[in-house]
């Protein structure tokens, strides 16, 4: 039974005309000066002043960037120009697309991007909901090397999957066909011994290609795809087991079942895991410096690279500005934003997608 004071309907009619009775000056004052009053707008004040605090942090590097890729080369040899730019210019964005070819390298790099991207997104898939849905020896084993490789620095594998690429021999197949292995068949080791001519001995070498990253997103291998899985495996596992079933009844084989039943069901999920391959192809600093050494082929020129000075800004404003490093970094600046914008329209587009997929994965609560 509720032991709560009831208050009864004259209670509250005698409040409500006392309170009218009183003067407007007496209920100010009760409502603005007291103590609860005062701590609301103590708290509300400080949480406004930590909000515009934290803002300005994140967003001052940002304004920086646009504001100084917008000067003229001359604001940058005037010490009255700090953060507000005196002539807008925008020769900085014009050499950028002109002299460095940025719509070549940005349709060069999108399909570099898009394709590694589903690579890797339909191969996490496939693992996820391998080791998800199906019971085998060895499943947690395998999933808790797929959780280990987020624990471990990619600097350390550099030189194995470089020396892999480097002399690439499948299986030894190709080891074994010009001799390097013996069979212990007399007629078969006969017939090694006379194709030790065979050209690749040590392996093909499939650095300065892209070889090596299309093959290692194809097999669930490459940058962060160890997140991916797991993720994917989070999100099956909270699929019902019924859906499965049912298609089984239906005649449906095991992969006609993840096609066309689970997949449709997963593409929230799959957006989600596809943005974030995407983005980080997109900005990869690791696995295109390994695989394409020194000068890079004129096909693998990519958005980052595109940090160096064009050639007309360094000719024609070389008196005027000197050495100066702010304009320098001024250009940086601008090459960094063409790269970026990119990725912010594609997020603004699919941000729903993304903030559903994160909520399904399990890796919020």
């Amino acid at each position: 039974m509720d032991n709560k004071p009831q208050i009864k309907r004259e209670t509250k009619n005698k409040i409500r005309v006392e309170f009218e009775r009183t003067s407007l000056k007496e209920r100010l004052k009760a409502k603005y000066l007291s103590t609860y009053f005062l701590t609301n707008v103590v708290w509300y004040v400080f949480r406004l002043l930590l909000l515009i605090g934290i803002a300005f942090v994140v967003l001052k590097p940002f304004y920086t960037m646009i504001i100084r890729s917008f000067m003229a080369a001359r604001d940058f040899t005037d010490s009255t120009v700090v953060n507000v730019p005196r002539h807008f210019s925008a020769i900085i964005y014009k050499a950028i697309i002109v002299d460095l070819q940025y719509f070549k390298v940005f349709f060069q790099t999108l399909a570099f991007s898009l394709s590694c991207a589903l690579l890797q997104t339909f191969s996490c898939c496939l693992i996820g909901y391998g080791i998800a849905k199906f019971k085998f020896r060895g499943a947690k084993l395998i999933f808790f090397m797929v959780v280990l490789t987020l624990a471990i620095p990619h600097g350390t594998m550099q030189s194995a999957i470089y020396y892999r690429f480097q002399h690439m021999d499948i299986l030894g197949i190709l080891t074994f066909l010009s001799g390097g292995a013996q069979s212990g068949i007399g007629w078969l080791d006969a017939i090694l011994s006379k194709i030790k001519i065979l050209p690749f001995p040590q392996g093909i070498s499939t650095i300065r290609t892209i070889i090596p990253i299309l093959l290692m997103s194809a097999t669930g291998l490459a940058f962060k795809n160890g997140l991916f899985i797991f993720m994917l495996r989070q999100f099956f596992r909270g699929v019902p087991d019924e859906l499965e079933e049912s298609a089984y009844l239906d005649g449906a084989n095991t992969f006609r079942t993840f096609v066309q039943v689970i997949l449709p069901l997963s593409i929230p999920m799959m957006i989600t895991v596809f943005l974030f391959a995407f983005c980080w192809q997109w900005t990869d600093d690791f696995y295109i410096p390994l695989f394409f050494t020194g000068d890079r082929p004129a096909f693998m020129t990519y958005l980052p690279s595109l940090t160096q000075i064009p050639a007309t800004l360094t000719n024609a404003y070389a008196k005027e500005t000197g050495s100066s490093s702010a304009y320098k970094q001024a250009i940086q600046y601008g090459c960094g934003l063409m790269c970026c914008t990119p990725l912010i329209l594609l997020y603004l587009f699919c941000q729903r997608y993304l903030v559903e997929g994160i909520e399904r994965s399990g890796l919020v609560g």
